[in-house]
């Protein structure tokens, strides 16, 4: 094995976080990517992990693939492809840690406030704002997405309040960064990160994040819809936390 034991002993936890997100537990895999960086750098980090997104994806998507949300994915995802070229075109000019904090910042206020609507009592309404809105959402999911890997929490912020079923949300977000994840490669590709040394550790992944992403499909089918919602709102809080750490750190 080419990397260094202290790199795998951090892989594999970041790796099942990936997995449980790619499931249903949306948010968890934003916290893979940093916990890799402590070793390696960001850059490499984000490189060994889009092959094993594509494959997670593939498992997630399958999983769910007759529950989905079309509105959704099509106001989202030319977003998505307008905001990783934008990330691509503008990487040397862009402070990742300063869009990252924001987004950090933005998805505690934002997980704060719907888990005390959501404890309140009563019934949440869902909230119906216009496709544009989406279309802006996802213009900054596929950017902060290509920065690194960290695109769910602007993608939430639109879609969780739409009270879509636990299913199709799952499936909808399986969708979206499935084809964003395919819509990165070109970036990756001219930038020269798919060297033989970052694919071979990939590849030594992938039984891991296979596996967990099976579990993740597994665990989440078994978590009420009342639940899952909590879940994915305090995760939202944990990611953005911890995005704002590592903007200030």
């Amino acid at each position: 094995m080419s990397e260094s034991l202290l790199f795998y002993a951090l892989a594999v936890p970041a790796v099942i976080l990936l997995g449980l997100s790619k499931g249903g537990f949306a948010g968890m895999g934003a916290l893979s990517l940093p916990i890799l960086a402590m070793t390696i750098s960001p850059v490499r980090a984000a490189a060994i992990l889009l092959p094993i997104l594509i494959a997670q994806d593939v498992v997630s998507v399958w999983a769910f693939r007759r529950d989905w949300d079309g509105f959704v994915l099509a106001w989202m995802l030319p977003g998505a492809i307008i905001g990783i070229a934008l990330a691509y075109l503008f990487a040397a000019h862009v402070d990742p840690d300063a869009v990252l904090g924001l987004v950090g910042g933005i998805s505690i206020v934002f997980g704060l406030y719907r888990l005390w609507l959501e404890r309140r009592g009563g019934a949440v309404p869902a909230a119906r704002s216009p496709g544009w809105v989406g279309t802006l959402a996802g213009v900054v999911s596929g950017f902060t997405s290509q920065i690194a890997h960290a695109g769910q929490p602007p993608f939430q912020l639109w879609v969780l309040p739409r009270r879509l079923p636990r299913d199709v949300l799952v499936g909808t977000t399986a969708i979206f960064f499935a084809a964003t994840n395919w819509l990165k490669v070109p970036a990756y590709w001219a930038l020269g990160q798919f060297t033989a040394r970052n694919l071979t550790t990939a590849a030594l992944l992938m039984p891991v994040a296979i596996l967990s992403t099976v579990a993740g499909v597994w665990l989440v089918r078994r978590v009420s819809p009342q639940r899952f919602y909590g879940a994915i709102y305090a995760l939202m809080i944990v990611v953005g936390v911890k995005l704002v750490w590592d903007a200030v750190a």
